[in-house]
């Protein structure tokens, strides 16, 4: 453990190629929405908000147009001034249909008053953790998992790291990486928030090394910090897979059947952070994010800073559209993301990127007979046996996929990534998985 704690990585992963040089050194550029919004009332794991306006009902920017509906939900707020239009289902990045609240921007994004601010070391941590329940703030990394239950640990004095997710793993995404070389200064405060609520934890930002001058900046800024660190991560994909950060930058492991609460951790992705520490110093709620628009078939690509509710389709012209024409496009990066066939969808909460590729590798493959070479199993980051749990999958077998440990798979993709036979491993485990999960769940 200890020659893998002195390189700040853990055992297996991959090296795909990164793409992030084409948007990483453009600044970020606000965009506004040309359509309706459209704001799904599922952007968060847990239960779907529900509505609090009718059709017809006048909103402005910050009021809440639906509360959360229990304590593992969110509430969702107007990011434009305008006329609720309709309540109905409409279709999402993962191709579903989701009960949403429509939008008609009336373009004078006139809004409400920001809540009341107090100075933080006046705040106790019941007023904090429910001013960032009230703002909506969920997992911005893709989870979605509401920041308040997150946080609302039962011991917190047992909490020894608040880690923040800087490593950005996923190749082409890097929207984290321009927020953090942009608004140092806010990730900071956001983090001395978390160090409120848990006042014997020790702060870390953490950052892939191939980000040397991200390093730099916090390295400087965090010098006369005696409770913030700076912790350079080996660059290897899936870095910024939660349990794999926390066992990166304090050796300690987590399962399925944990939190990172359990082994006294923290974790939260940049953008969240940052959204906190807005919540806390502002007063305001969760009203945009951060989106790379990127891909060989974009013209310009660059980071664009989007209200939630734009339509996919409003972000292609502020990015000089397609130079030509994709083959394939995805919601998110290569490895995790969503592929998409429409792009009249919503920017979400847990929204990063539009990648558009002139390549389709995937459908062009063609799966032939395990080898038996062994590469599924030296690069998964979890040490499982890949190609025996896909066959348990594409058989339903879920005894034997249980007994395996098919659920702590993190679907990944490595495996599938890796597999010179070109065989859907992690396509038919996260099938199961999915399957396996919801039962439990019942």
């Amino acid at each position: 453990m200890n020659a893998k704690m002195a390189k700040l990585t853990f055992s297996g992963g991959i090296h795909p190629y990164d793409g992030k040089e084409m948007s990483k050194d453009i600044p970020i550029k606000e965009v506004y929405p040309v359509s309706d919004l459209v704001y799904p009332l599922s952007q968060h794991i847990g239960a779907p908000a529900k509505p609090v306006v009718a059709k017809g009902d006048h909103v402005l920017a910050g009021q809440k147009i639906a509360e959360a509906d229990g304590f593992v939900s969110s509430p969702i707020y107007s990011s434009v001034s305008g006329t609720v239009k309709a309540i109905e289902e409409r279709r999402v990045v993962t191709g579903n249909n989701a009960m949403s609240v429509v939008i008609e921007n009336d373009g004078c994004y006139n809004s409400v008053e920001p809540w009341e601010v107090k100075p933080l070391e006046e705040m106790s941590s019941e007023e904090i953790i429910s001013r960032i329940r009230e703002a909506g703030i969920v997992g911005m990394g893709g989870a979605g998992f509401p920041t308040h239950v997150k946080l609302s640990v039962k011991e917190p004095a047992k909490i020894d790291y608040v880690i923040v997710n800087g490593a950005e793993c996923e190749p082409y995404l890097t929207s984290d990486y321009r927020k953090m070389i942009e608004e140092p200064e806010k990730l900071l405060e956001g983090l001395r928030v978390y160090l409120k609520l848990f006042p014997y934890s020790l702060g870390i930002i953490a950052i892939e090394d191939n980000k040397p001058d991200c390093i730099k900046v916090y390295k400087a800024l965090t010098k006369d910090e005696p409770r913030i660190t700076v912790k350079a991560l080996r660059t290897k994909y899936p870095q910024g897979s939660e349990r794999h950060l926390i066992y990166a930058v304090t050796g300690r492991e987590i399962n399925s059947k944990l939190l990172p609460a359990d082994v006294g951790c923290v974790v939260n992705n940049v953008d969240t952070v940052i959204s906190v520490r807005r919540a806390i110093y502002e007063g305001l709620p969760l009203m945009h994010r951060i989106v790379t628009v990127t891909g060989n078939c974009i013209k310009n690509p660059r980071n664009f800073k989007v209200l939630i509710g734009t339509s996919y389709a409003d972000l292609l012209p502020e990015a000089g559209g397609f130079k030509k024409e994709p083959v394939k496009i995805i919601s998110g990066g290569p490895m995790m993301g969503f592929c998409m066939f429409d792009l009249n969808v919503p920017v979400t909460k847990t929204a990063s990127a539009l990648l558009c590729l002139s390549r389709d590798d995937i459908s062009r493959m063609e799966p032939s007979a395990c080898i038996n070479c062994g590469q599924c199993v030296e690069v998964c980051p979890s040490r499982l046996l890949p190609k025996l749990l896909s066959d348990h999958a594409a058989n339903f077998n879920e005894e034997e996929f249980l007994s395996n440990h098919g659920l702590e798979c993190v679907e990944c993709g490595c495996c599938s990534f890796i597999c010179p036979a070109k065989r859907p491993l992690c396509q038919n485990i996260k099938s199961l998985r999915k399957i396996c999960l919801s039962k439990k769940k019942k």
